[in-house]
């Protein structure tokens, strides 16, 4: 009788781990997709920094080009 006692209790402790284990293993998959989602977004925001990098860099020239164009209208 003692005996089969402390085979339920393994058997609910065995029981216990896998759970444990599933809803571990099961975050851990879920995690790894978000960070994939994550790093793509990062990819994403990264390109368009470096288009708007870019663009400003443009208009500051065009900025540049305008102001000689007047300085030397001026002189």
């Amino acid at each position: 009788m003692h005996h089969i006692d402390l085979m339920e209790k393994l058997e609910e402790k065995i029981e216990e781990l896998v759970q444990n284990y599933t809803t571990i293993k099961n975050e851990c998959e879920s995690l790894r997709t978000q960070i994939v989602t994550c790093k793509a977004q990062n990819e994403e925001k990264d390109r368009e920094i470096e288009k708007l990098r870019q663009e400003l860099a443009e208009k500051n020239a065009q900025i540049d080009a305008i102001i000689k164009k007047i300085e030397s209208l001026m002189s």
